[in-house]
């Protein structure tokens, strides 16, 4: 959550007086994440979030997540609910961006994880991929498979400027997920794979904690429809790995109790855990290398070492099965 677009004053007030939520008091960039510009806005009623939408994001998708954030808060869930004007909308404009101002959630991101902390996320997952079922709206992944190879192309020779040979090695990488990996609907065998409304970007700063105790899911603006164990890789990539690389079983095994205090695991789902663990760390070496090879002057905010997630895609590639994560099928 970077400030890549400035907002004055006058742009403030103006949208402001679109809402009930009082004059403005304080606005404040906050220098962190790399997607879109982010202010703590602090009115004469509380506390918000006021967001501008930047780069990856494409307008037409936003009533998706600003209506998936407001579905999900109505059903429990502990994520921020959009402030709607005066005319019913949450979506409007500012400084020549989208916006959209949405309620403040008390708690802080971890930084030192624990196994209570990856249990809690694990259960809150799977928490939000059952409230997500009967969500009307569809949205694909545009950052699965199908989106790999475009990023593997923008980033083409300037790839072995990060690592000798990383280019070459990136394709054959995208060639032998390409050739395994399920498209929607999918099934392992026989077996189908469950699949609804995942967060798709559930890393510990998109998660906030008052103690251990999980206080709010933040951040949906990758979210979108694929399969829920998709969505685990994605956390057993974020939260299981130390800072000098190597994995913890420890935390995944308790990540993955979490998530099956509340929805069990499918046979198909433990089956497919390593193929999309290793997909998911692909996926967030590529964004990751595009952005590190297109950096945004002026940002806040330097754009995260892509080759933390080449480290985890080799550790992947080494597993033969699930029970590498801890569990035992």
């Amino acid at each position: 959550m970077a400030v890549y677009t400035e907002i004055s004053e006058d742009q403030l007030c103006a949208l402001l007086a679109e809402y009930d939520i009082g004059s403005p008091l304080s606005c404040k960039g906050i220098a962190e994440g790399v997607e879109n510009s982010n202010y703590m806005l602090g009115t004469e009623t509380g506390t918000y979030f006021l967001t501008l939408y930047e780069r990856r994001v494409k307008r037409e998708e936003l009533p998706y997540f600003l209506g998936l954030m407001d579905h999900l808060a109505h059903k429990g869930l502990p994520c921020p609910t959009p402030i709607q004007g005066r005319d019913g909308q949450a979506l409007r404009e500012v400084a020549g961006r989208p916006c959209a101002i949405i309620s403040f959630l008390n708690g802080v991101s971890p930084k030192r994880l624990t196994p209570k902390h990856c249990f809690e996320v694990g259960a809150a997952t799977a928490r939000l991929h059952l409230a997500g079922r009967d969500f009307a709206g569809q949205r694909p992944n545009a950052l699965s498979i199908d989106g790999w190879l475009p990023l593997i192309q923008a980033c083409g020779s300037r790839a072995s400027d990060v690592r000798a040979g990383l280019e070459h090695e990136l394709a054959r990488e995208y060639d032998s997920l390409r050739a395994t990996w399920p498209d929607l609907p999918g099934r392992v065998g026989d077996r189908p794979l469950p699949h609804g409304v995942i967060h798709a970007d559930l890393f510990p700063d998109n998660v906030l904690f008052i103690g251990e105790a999980l206080s709010g899911l933040i951040d949906f603006y990758f979210a979108c429809n694929d399969y829920y164990a998709y969505d685990l890789a994605v956390l057993l990539n974020s939260w299981c790995f130390e800072t000098d690389g190597a994995f913890n079983v420890t935390k995944s095994r308790a990540l993955i109790s979490g998530y099956e205090s509340v929805r069990p695991l499918t046979d198909g789902e433990v089956h497919s855990l390593p193929l999309f663990a290793r997909g998911s760390a692909l996926r967030f070496l590529l964004t990751r290398l595009y952005d590190w090879l297109n950096q945004v002057p002026g940002a806040l905010v330097k754009p995260k070492d892509p080759m933390e997630y080449w480290q985890k895609l080799n550790f992947h590639r080494l597993v033969l099965g699930a029970s590498a994560y801890g569990v035992e099928r």
